[in-house]
C-alpha cells in the first residue's frame, strides 16, 4: 500500500468517525511550495458533510490523521487546505527500500497484457526524414514505457513499399540512372532512390509546363489538372504500377532491387537512431487485405453499393462522411487496407491494445477507421488508439520531399553529432579520453540532445526543432542531465578510494534530512507514479521533464551541500548512497527515452 493509498483510507475513516459520512472523492496533491507540508488535502468539497467552517473541518481531519497515521509528523491549516508534514523516518525508510536497486523491470509477468505499438511507416521512395524522427523516437519511447509498466510490447512497423510514388523513383532510375547503384556511387541506398524521386518530379514539372504552354509564353486551354494527368511521365508511372500489380517479371525485379537498397539504408538509420522493431509488415503483402471485411459488411447491411458498383459506408449520422472502401473497378483504397491489416494483427497477436503512432494530419482517417471496425461488430476496435502528434518544423520552415528540401534523418543526426563535438571540445569535457572514447561521447551527447528535445514536448503539440538550442549544458536539455549523471559517477569513483559507501545499513543512523535531501527522496518516490501516468497518457514528455527536474535538484544539492568533505561519516555514507540512487533513476529515466548516459566527460 502506498502512502497516498493509506492516507486516502484513513481520511475516509476520519470522515466516517467525525461526521458519520463517507466519500469516494478523496484525493491528495503536492503541497504548494509557499506552505509547509508535503501533501495537501482540500476540504471544501466535504463541508456539507462536516457542517463546519473550512478551517475547523481541516483541523478535525488533521488531528485524526496525526493520531492514527504514524507517517504524519505534523500538520497545518491554511483556510480549507490541510497540509500534512510526512515524518523524515518515512522518507528514510523508503529510501532504504530502494537504495541501489533498479526502478523497474521490463520483463512482463505471466498475465501481462499484449500491446502493439506501430511507428515509423516509411515510404521506400525516399530516406527517413525529420518527421519520421519524431515518429520513431515517440513510438520507441512509448513502447519502452509500456514495457516498464509490466506490459508485453510488440514494436511494429508497416513499410509503404508499393504504389505510384515508388514507381516514380523506378521510372526515373530507368531513364536517367545509367546503372547507378549504392556501391558504385557511394550513396546510401535510400538516399539514392530518393534522389531519383526528386529527379522524376523535376522532369514531370517540366512536362506539365510544356503541356500548358506548348513551349511558348502563350498559355493553352489545357488546365493544370489536365496537364498533370496527361504528362507522359505520369502515364508511364501509372502503366508501371499496373504491370507491378500484374506481376510483370521485369518490373518486379527492378522493384525488388531498388527496395533492397532502401531496406539496407533504413537498417543503418534505425541502428544509428537506436530504434528497433519486433515485426515488420509490408504494404505489398497487405494491400489486398480487407476484401473479407467488405463481404462481411455487405452481408450485415453496414456497407452499401452505389450504382457504379463502388462500395461505401455512410458515416454522416456520426458527423463524418461517406467513405468509399472499394472503387467501382473493384480496387481497394488505403482505408480498406488498414481495415484488413488491423484484422490480421488481431488474429496474429490477439492484442489488448493497438497504438498507431501517426501525425495529427491523419486524425480524421483514424476516426473513420476505428468507427468502421466498431460498426462491423469487432469489439476489439475499442482497444485501438491513435497516438496523434504534432508536426516538426525547423527554423527554416516546412519540408517538401518532392522538391528535395526534406531534412534527412541521417544528415540531421550527423549535424547533431558534429555540433556536440564542437560544444564538448570547447568546454574541455574530453580531456583524458581516447579518440574512440571521444567519438562515442560526441554521438551519445548529440543523439541524446536530439531525442530529448523531441520528447520533452507534449506529443500533441507542434514543435520547432532547433539543433543548436538542444545542445546546451545549462538548460532543459539532455547534455545537462547527462553531465549531472557523469558528475555522480565521478563522485562515486572518487569516494571508492576511501569509503565503503556500499554498506546499505549505515545511512539510517544519526541522519537528519536536510530540506533538499528530503525533496530529492520525494522526487525519487514520485518516479513510479509518473511512470504509470506516462504509460496511461502515452507521453514520454512526463518522463523527460521528471528526469530534468531530478537532475536540476541534484545539481543544486551538489553545489550547496558538502559530501566527501562532510565531517560526519554517517552523513558522508548517506549522501553517497543518495547520489548513487539518483544516478540509477537518471539512467533508468533516460533509457525510457532511448537516451544513453555517458560514464565520463
Amino acid at each position: 500500500m502506498t502512502l497516498e493509498q493509506k492516507l486516502t483510507e484513513k481520511t475516509a475513516e476520519a470522515l466516517q468517525s467525525l461526521y458519520g459520512a463517507s466519500s469516494d472523492k478523496i484525493a491528495f496533491e503536492k503541497t504548494n511550495p509557499d506552505f509547509t507540508g508535503d501533501l495537501t488535502f482540500v476540504v471544501f468539497n466535504f463541508l456539507k458533510i462536516s457542517k463546519k467552517k473550512p478551517e475547523d473541518t481541516a483541523n478535525d481531519i488533521g488531528t485524526y490523521l496525526k493520531a492514527n497515521v504514524t507517517e504524519i509528523a505534523d500538520f497545518n491549516v491554511v483556510k480549507g487546505f490541510l497540509n500534512l508534514v510526512i515524518a523524515d523516518s518515512f522518507w528514510l525508510n523508503y529510501f532504504k527500500s530502494i537504495n541501489g536497486k533498479p526502478f523497474f523491470t521490463s520483463t512482463p509477468s505471466a498475465n501481462a497484457k499484449t500491446v502493439m505499438v506501430e511507428y515509423c511507416s516509411p515510404n521506400t521512395n525516399k530516406p527517413i526524414h525529420l518527421g519520421h524522427v519524431r515518429n520513431n523516437l515517440l513510438g520507441f519511447s512509448v513502447a519502452e514505457i509500456l514495457k516498464a509498466t509490466g506490459n508485453k510490447v510488440i514494436k511494429t512497423n508497416i513499410v509503404n513499399d508499393r504504389g505510384i510514388h515508388i514507381c516514380k523513383s523506378m521510372i526515373a532510375w530507368q531513364k536517367w540512372g545509367n546503372g547507378e547503384t549504392p556501391e558504385l556511387s557511394g550513396i546510401k541506398g535510400d538516399h539514392l532512390v530518393g534522389k531519383y524521386y526528386v529527379e522524376f518530379d523535376k522532369h514531370y514539372k517540366t512536362e506539365v509546363a510544356r503541356l500548358m504552354t506548348d513551349g511558348t509564353s502563350t498559355p493553352l486551354s489545357v488546365t493544370e489538372e489536365e496537364a498533370k494527368k496527361n504528362a507522359p511521365l505520369m502515364l508511364e508511372a501509372q502503366e508501371m504500377l499496373l504491370k507491378w500489380e500484374a506481376n510483370d517479371k521485369d518490373v518486379r525485379a527492378l522493384w525488388e532491387m531498388m527496395n533492397s537498397w532502401v531496406y539496407k539504408g533504413f537498417e543503418e538509420t534505425y541502428k544509428m537512431m537506436g530504434v528497433d522493431f519486433d515485426s515488420i509488415y509490408y504494404e505489398s503483402n497487405t494491400y489486398l487485405l480487407g476484401k473479407e471485411i467488405i463481404d462481411t459488411g455487405l452481408a450485415k447491411g453496414v456497407l452499401k453499393t452505389r450504382p457504379d458498383k463502388s462500395i461505401y459506408i455512410d458515416l454522416t449520422a456520426d458527423g463524418l462522411d461517406e467513405k468509399t472502401l472499394l472503387r467501382s473497378d473493384g480496387t481497394s483504397v488505403y482505408m480498406t487496407q488498414d481495415l484488413g491489416t488491423a484484422l490480421l494483427r488481431q488474429q496474429q497477436v490477439n492484442f489488448s491494445k493497438m497504438i498507431y503512432t501517426v501525425g495529427n494530419e491523419q486524425d480524421y482517417h483514424f476516426k473513420v477507421l476505428f468507427l468502421i471496425l466498431k460498426k462491423l461488430g469487432y469489439e476489439w476496435a475499442n482497444d485501438l488508439h491513435h497516438l496523434s502528434y504534432g508536426m516538426v518544423e525547423l527554423p527554416e520552415g516546412k519540408m517538401k520531399s518532392r522538391e528535395g528540401t526534406v531534412v534527412d534523418a541521417d544528415d540531421l543526426m550527423q549535424v547533431m553529432i558534429d555540433t556536440a563535438a564542437e560544444t564538448t571540445k570547447a568546454l574541455g569535457k574530453v580531456e583524458g579520453l581516447t579518440e574512440d572514447e571521444a567519438n562515442h561521447l560526441y554521438k551519445t551527447i548529440g543523439l541524446g540532445a536530439l531525442k530529448y528535445f523531441m520528447l520533452k514536448i507534449d506529443p500533441k503539440k507542434k514543435m520547432l526543432f532547433n539543433p543548436a538550442e538542444s545542445i546546451d549544458f545549462n538548460g532543459n536539455t539532455a547534455p545537462f542531465i547527462q553531465f549531472n549523471y557523469v558528475r555522480i559517477q565521478a563522485l562515486l569513483r572518487k569516494a571508492k578510494e576511501g569509503w565503503n559507501f556500499e554498506d546499505i545499513d549505515v545511512f539510517t543512523h544519526n541522519v537528519t534530512l536536510l530540506p533538499k535531501e528530503k525533496e530529492l527522496i520525494i522526487k525519487l518516490y514520485s518516479f513510479n507514479p509518473i511512470l504509470q501516468q506516462a504509460a496511461n497518457e502515452l507521453s514520454p514528455a512526463l518522463i523527460a521533464n521528471y528526469v530534468y527536474d531530478l537532475a536540476k535538484e541534484f545539481s543544486q544539492y551538489y553545489h550547496e551541500t558538502p559530501i566527501l568533505k562532510e565531517e560526519q561519516k554517517d552523513l558522508i555514507l548517506f549522501r553517497l548512497q543518495l547520489a548513487k540512487t539518483i544516478g540509477i533513476a537518471i539512467k533508468a529515466s533516460m533509457g525510457l527515452l532511448g537516451i544513453e548516459v555517458p560514464e565520463r566527460m
